[in-house]
């Protein structure tokens, strides 16, 4: 089987990395633009888990056309994790998209460059 596959709409990036320190803002947008032939609204945007993440949607009013996500940590320790944020469109050809949200927080160092750790007791 072959033909061509069509873009709904473009998504860059196609998923977000989180990376950061435990205690910083770690944030990361994404832009998606629905393809000129699909044309869609955005009418709501969830997190699968919500548990590290929160997140934000709104119109893209620099380039006038799509939406800008943003994305933030919420994790205040040292972890991984993964989540997917849906996207709720008002088509009927693809009444959902989804971005990949991966997690990595590290642990903040002390003042002497060495990580933070509990006392033993």
């Amino acid at each position: 089987m072959q033909g061509e596959v069509e873009a709904f709409a473009i998504v860059k990036p196609t998923y977000l990395r989180l990376t950061g320190k435990a205690g910083d803002k770690v944030a990361g947008k994404v832009l998606i633009e629905p393809a000129e032939k699909y044309s869609f609204k955005i009418v709501d945007a969830k997190p699968l888990k919500g548990d590290n993440i929160s997140v934000k949607l709104e119109e893209n009013a620099q380039e006038g056309k799509g939406y800008l996500l943003t994305v933030e940590n919420k994790l205040a320790q040292q972890g991984h994790y993964y989540d997917a944020i849906h996207l709720k469109t008002d088509s009927k050809i693809k009444p959902e998209i989804s971005v990949r949200v991966y997690g990595n927080i590290y642990e903040r160092p002390n003042k002497f460059g060495e990580p933070q750790t509990p006392a033993a007791n």
